[in-house]
This record gives C-alpha cells, structure tokens and sequence, in this order.
C-alpha cells in the first residue's frame, strides 16, 4: 500500500542548531496532527546531531519514520561521495531506507536550461554509482531526482543518465512538478523507467502561469494537491502499474499561505482523491 509522506525542509529557516532542530520538530509535530506518517528532510539536518538516536528519540516522540534524507551533489565528485556516504551512514543509523538526491545545479550564472551535456552527466552517474553501491551494502537505496535548473532535467539527460547509472545502485525519484516543467508526462515517464522509479515526489503545477514564467520563475508555480492540473489520478495508476507500493512524498518548495495550510490541502488531496 502506498503511503504518505511530507518533505519538512521548508520549514527550516535556521542553520543554528537549537533553532533548526526546533523547526525541525514543529514540521513533525504538524505533519502528525495532519496525519503523515512518514517525512523526509534534506540531509544537511544530519549535521545537527551528535548521532541517529538523538534524532529517532525525537521521531519517536510523534511516532513518526524518517523514510528519506534528500543530498544534493556539486562536480566535485570525490567530495561528493564521501560527504554522501557520511550522510547515508546517518540515514541508515535512523532506520531510513531511501537516500534521495540530485545533481546542486550548473555553478554558474547560466541559463537554468540547456541541452544535455554528456561530460555533466557522466560526473553524476560516477558518483551515483559510487553512492549507490555503498547505500545498498547499508540498506538504503539511492534514488536520483531529475530537477529543473541543473544537468538533469529533461528527457534527453534522464536517457543518458538511465543509460550510464547500474540500475542494482541508482533507482528514481520522479518529481510530478519537475517532469512537467520538462514537458513530459509524470505517468508516460514512471512507463519508461518502470521498476526503477523507487520513490516519488508529489507536486501540483499551475500550468496557465507556467505558460507565461521564464526561467527560474517556472518553479514559482508549484501547488499544493489538487490546485493545479497535474493527473494525479493516472500518476497513481501507472505507479499501480509497476507495482509500486512505496512512498508518495508531498513536496512543496514555496508554501501558498504557509508550511500547515499547505500540507494540509495535499493530505485531504491524498486522502479524499487518491484514497492514501
């Protein structure tokens, strides 16, 4: 059965520690009284404990499980790998089984889209397979995040990179958001990679604004569930398909009113229309 799940980091606005880990537990706080039972958060948060059992006392106090620390790679790809593998070992501490990640963007002041550039994605594919390997011997599977604005994107580099990546290390995480803002289709797309698409972020797209948003303006017209024109409906289906049984996270990066409202209208989304 399909679960749902919320991505906190939005909710993090500090780097101090006791700031951020406050935050850190109003997010699990809320998305319990929302009813999730799952949350995800991005891996920096692994630098505000000692060790994974401070962390699970705290998960343990809402009665909530991290499913998924959320790592974001730069070209520096020995860095990268052994930054990635420190947090993973964090992630595997908490009892998480997903380490999702994505390539950090082009680190410079380029356009966000371009065509695809083998050399990029051959340096994402060393380190995922590098990641990945070491994820599995811990337990955790490595899922790549295809994302607007870096060497990963479209459908072309998604090809490339399915082709280079060792499908026993690198699985998928598939952005409903994300994919539509490359103009595919979120369903056409969980088709083609089948079993490899083992984690999902969910995301609705307003795509009367998007129609009219340059740059990185396009990712200013995410929504929460329901409130834009994603299909939803057969993104589950093709999941149903495949037979997915994992996890649905609710992901969004500029909250409407704030972090509540819309976690909120997502899980009555999942709840009253998806049946999760």
């Amino acid at each position: 059965m399909m679960k749902a799940c919320y991505t906190g980091w939005t909710w993090i606005k500090s780097r101090e520690r006791d700031q951020a880990v406050a935050q850190l537990e109003d997010s699990f706080r809320e998305l319990k009284y929302l009813g999730y039972d799952y949350v995800e958060n991005f891996a920096f948060i692994a630098d505000f404990f000692e060790s994974p059992d401070e962390l699970k006392e705290i998960l343990k106090k809402y009665d909530l499980n991290l499913c998924n620390l959320y790592g974001h790679f730069t070209f520096d790809e020995e860095a990268m790998i052994e930054n990635a593998r420190k947090q993973i070992d964090f992630l595997a501490g908490v009892g998480a089984k997903w380490f999702n990640c994505q390539n950090g963007g082009f680190g410079d002041n380029g356009p966000s889209e371009r065509p695809t550039n083998p050399e990029m994605v051959a340096s994402m594919a060393r380190i995922a397979n590098a990641v990945g390997k070491y994820a599995k011997e811990r337990g955790v599977t490595l899922t790549f995040h295809p994302h607007y604005g870096t060497c990963i994107f479209s459908e072309s580099d998604i090809d490339l990179f399915a082709e280079m990546t060792d499908p026993e290390y690198v699985s998928f995480c598939i952005d409903t958001a994300h994919t539509t803002l490359a103009g595919m289709n979120p369903a056409e797309l969980i088709r083609k990679l089948g079993k490899r698409v083992q984690f999902m972020h969910l995301k609705d797209v307003d795509t009367y604004e998007l129609a009219r948003a340059e740059g990185r303006a396009k990712m200013a017209t995410f929504r929460a569930l329901g409130h834009g024109t994603v299909d939803f409906k057969a993104v589950k289906a093709a999941l149903e398909e495949q037979g997915y049984d994992g996890i649905l996270c609710v992901e969004l990066d500029r909250p409407e009113l704030n972090n509540f409202h819309s976690a909120e209208v997502s899980r009555i989304y999942l709840r009253d229309v998806l049946g999760i």
